[in-house]
C-alpha cells in the first residue's frame, strides 16, 4: 500500500527478505517480478514500483535497479549488468496485459519472455498463488521451479488450522461481506469449536436474527443464508452481543455504544462493542488454535478501532498461553501494523488475503499446485 508515492506497510517486503537473502548469499543474480494494484495492462506511473525496488534496497543491503519495461529492452539490459548477489526488479508485471489474461497462450507467451531472463524460477509471492497468472504459474511450467522460505512458512503455517488443529480451536472472521467468507464459513464450521462473527459482515447475521441493523452495512440477499447458517451451526456461532453506533460514516462521526436493538434510527454500526470484546476474548481464552480474518469494525477511524484492537490482543494473550494462532492477510494483517500491535505475539501472519482464504476453503492453489507437478 502506498499514499503519495511513500509505502505505508513494507509488510510483504520484509517477508520476502528470508529468500531473497538466501539467493543473494549464495551468489545467485536475482530478478523479481512484482506487480502493484490493478493499472489494467496500461503504463500508469502510480502504479510504479519504484518506491518498491527503494525500499528493498534499504531493507536488504543489496543493490537493487529497476528496469522500466516488463520484458522490454530496459529489462534484458537491467538483467545482463547484473552483478553476482544483486537485485533486478522488473517493472509492474501488470503493466503487461498479457501477465492476467485469461487466454492461456497470452500468459504463455510473456512467460516464455520472463524465462529468457533466468535459469530458475522461485516461487514466493504468496498472495498470487490464487492466480493463474504468468509471472505465478505459466513460468513455472517453464523453467526448474521451487517454493521460496516465505510460500514454504504460508503452506505449513495454514496446514496447522485446517488439517487436524490442536483443540479447542476458534475462527474469528470479519470484513465487510458474508458472500466473500461463505465458502469459509461453511468449510470451517465442520472443523472449528467456536465460529466469531464481526466487522461488517454481522450485521447481516443480526438482521437473520431480527435485529434492524438501521444502516449498518447489510447484504441483504444474503439474510437467508446467514438464517440457515445459524440454524446448522448456531452452537458454534458467535456475534457480538453491543455495538458502537455513530452517526455518519466519518472519523469523527456523534458515536455512542448501543445495545444490538438500541441503534438510533438512521445511524449504523462502524465496530463491535466492548461487552462484545469481553465476549470474544473470553470465548478464545482457552483456545489451542486460532484463525483470523477480518477486522471487527472500521480501524482506520480511532473511535471505531477499539473491537478490532480488543480481539486480536486477546488473540496475542491466548498465543502468549501456548495457541497457535493465524492472521490470515489482508486489512487484519494491515490493522496488526496500523494499530501499532506486536507483529510477533502471533504466531503467523500471512502475506496473502485472498490465497490464504482459498487454501483454507481447500481450493486447490494454481501457483502450488504446478511446483508440485
Amino acid at each position: 500500500p502506498l499514499k503519495d508515492g511513500v509505502i505505508t506497510d513494507d509488510g510483504r517486503i520484509r517477508a520476502a527478505l528470508p529468500t531473497l537473502k538466501t539467493l543473494t548469499d549464495a551468489g545467485a543474480k536475482v530478478v523479481i517480478m512484482a506487480h502493484l494494484g490493478r493499472p489494467k495492462g496500461q503504463v500508469d506511473p502510480a502504479f510504479s514500483l519504484a518506491p518498491v525496488a527503494t525500499r528493498l534496497a534499504e531493507l536488504s543491503g543489496v543493490k537493487v535497479t529497476l528496469a522500466s519495461d516488463v520484458v522490454g529492452p530496459s529489462a534484458a539490459e537491467t538483467v545482463a549488468a547484473l552483478g553476482e548477489g544483486e537485485i533486478a526488479l522488473l517493472e509492474n508485471v501488470r503493466y503487461d496485459a498479457r501477465e492476467t489474461s485469461k487466454v492461456d497462450e497470452e500468459r504463455e507467451e510473456l512467460a516464455r519472455e520472463y524465462a529468457k531472463l533466468g535459469d530458475a524460477f522461485v516461487s514466493d509471492g504468496f498472495g498470487v498463488v490464487h492466480r493463474k497468472q504468468a509471472s505465478v504459474y505459466d513460468i513455472a511450467k517453464i523453467l526448474p521451479s521451487a517454493a521460496g522460505l516465505l510460500v514454504l512458512k504460508e503452506i505449513e503455517s495454514l496446514s496447522k488450522v485446517t488439517g487436524d488443529p490442536e483443540r479447542p480451536y476458534g475462527v474469528v472472521l470479519g470484513g465487510s461481506k458474508v458472500s466473500d467468507k461463505l465458502g469459509v464459513i461453511e468449510a470451517l464450521s465442520t472443523k472449528a469449536d467456536k465460529l466469531i462473527i464481526g466487522g461488517g459482515m454481522c450485521y447481516t447475521f443480526l438482521a437473520a436474527q431480527g435485529y434492524n441493523v438501521q444502516k449498518s452495512l447489510l447484504q441483504e440477499e444474503m439474510i437467508d443464508t446467514c438464517k440457515d447458517l445459524l440454524a446448522r451451526h448456531g452452537d458454534k456461532i458467535v456475534l457480538p452481543v453491543d455495538l458502537v453506533a455513530a452517526e455518519t460514516f466519518a472519523a469523527d462521526a456523534a458515536n455512542q455504544v448501543v445495545a444490538l436493538d438500541a441503534i438510533p434510527e438512521g445511524w449504523m454500526s462502524l465496530d463491535i462493542g466492548p461487552k462484545s470484546v469481553e465476549l470474544f476474548a473470553e470465548t478464545l481464552n482457552s483456545a489451542k488454535t486460532v484463525f483470523w480474518n477480518g477486522p471487527m469494525g472500521v480501524f482506520e477511524f480511532p473511535a471505531f478501532a477499539a473491537g478490532t484492537r480488543g480481539v486480536a490482543q486477546a488473540i496475542i494473550d491466548t498465543t502468549a498461553q501456548g495457541c497457535f494462532s493465524v492472521v490470515g492477510g489482508g486489512d487484519s494483517a494491515a490493522s496488526v501494523r496500523v494499530l501499532g500491535l506486536d507483529e510477533e505475539g502471533f504466531s503467523h501472519i500471512s502475506t496473502g488475503g485472498g490465497a490464504s482464504l482459498e487454501y483454507l476453503e481447500g481450493k486447490q492453489l494454481p501457483g502450488v499446485a504446478v511446483l508440485a507437478s
